[in-house]
C-alpha cells in the first residue's frame, strides 16, 4: 500500500508573544510539524507495515525552507518527502492549501491519503475534506482507527454515543483524530538516517497548480480579551460552601 501523509508547519505556540494591543508576534516562534499531523504520519507508518510505502507531503511558502523540519518528518518513517513551495501559499487558507495538495497528489501513485483532523494554528478542519472532494475520492473524517483489508480499509469513528464502522474502498482520503495513536519519538538512528532520504521540491508550475481565487479575506489576528478575575474565594467543604460554589459556577455559565 502506498500512503501519502500530509502535514503543515505551524509556529511553536509557547514562543508566540502577545503584545499590549493583543497583537501576536511570531518573531521568536520556530516552525514545527502540526501535532495533529504527527498522528497522521504515525497512522500511516503503522498501516504500511513492512511491505507498504509512506510519503510525506507539504505545501507552503518560505516556511518550508527549514532543514530541521525536513529531518524531523523523515525521521518519523516516511521513505521520501515532497514539498510544494510558492509565495502564494505563504499564508494560504484551507481551500488554497487543499487545491495545491490535490495538484501534488495527482503526480504521485497512492492508495491512501492521510491528514490530521486540523492544523495546530487555524484548526479549521477543512483541508482533508476539501482535498477528498477535489480528488473525487471517498473521504471520511474523525477517524479513530484504521484496519487494512483487500482493496479497502475498515475505519472507526467515535461519535457522541456510538462507534461507527465503515468499509471505505481505495483509493481514499482519511482525516484522523488525535485519539488514533501516540506518535513515537524518533530514535537517534532514524534522525541520522533522515538526511539520506530523498526530498523532491516542486514549484507551482511543476505540478500545474493554478492559484484559486480568495473566498474569504484574512483581516487581522489578535489574542482574545482577557477577562478580569472575579477573586471570589470560598473556604471550606461544608454543604453551604459547595452550594455557594455551584451558584457562582451557574451564574458564570449563563
Amino acid at each position: 500500500m502506498n500512503i501519502i501523509t500530509c502535514y503543515k508547519l505551524v509556529p511553536e505556540e509557547q514562543d508566540i508573544v502577545v503584545a499590549a494591543d493583543r497583537s501576536l508576534n511570531f518573531d521568536r516562534a520556530e516552525s514545527k510539524i502540526s501535532p495533529f499531523d504527527l498522528n497522521a504520519v504515525e497512522a500511516g507508518m503503522q498501516l504500511a507495515g513492512e511491505s507498504g510505502q509512506v510519503f510525506a507531503l507539504s505545501v507552503g511558502g518560505k516556511v518550508l525552507d527549514n532543514s530541521k523540519a525536513r529531518k524531523d518528518i523523515l525521521s518519523r518513517g516516511p521513505q521520501a518527502l515532497y514539498l510544494v513551495q510558492d509565495p502564494q501559499l505563504d499564508q494560504a487558507l484551507p481551500h488554497q492549501t487543499a487545491s495545491a495538495l490535490a495538484a501534488a497528489v495527482g503526480k504521485l501513485e497512492f492508495d491512501l491519503v492521510l491528514c490530521g483532523e486540523g492544523s495546530g494554528d487555524l484548526y479549521a478542519q477543512q483541508v482533508g475534506l476539501l482535498l477528498g472532494e477535489l480528488l473525487r475520492l471517498p473521504t471520511v473524517n474523525a477517524v479513530s482507527k484504521i484496519t487494512a483489508a483487500d482493496g479497502y480499509v475498515i475505519v472507526e469513528r467515535t461519535l457522541e454515543d456510538e462507534v461507527e464502522v465503515l468499509n471505505v474502498p481505495l483509493p481514499a482520503v482519511l482525516c484522523v483524530t488525535s485519539d488514533i495513536n501516540t506518535p513515537k519519538i524518533p530514535a537517534m538512528k532514524a534522525i541520522l538516517g533522515a538526511g539520506k532520504k530523498p526530498v523532491t521540491q516542486w514549484s507551482a508550475a511543476d505540478i500545474n497548480w493554478v492559484p484559486v481565487p480568495e473566498q474569504v479575506k484574512f483581516v487581522s489576528l489578535s489574542a482574545p480579551q482577557q477577562a478580569e478575575r472575579k477573586r471570589v474565594v470560598i473556604e471550606g467543604d461544608s454543604p453551604q460552601a459547595i452550594s455557594e460554589l455551584a451558584d457562582h459556577l451557574r451564574k458564570a455559565m449563563n
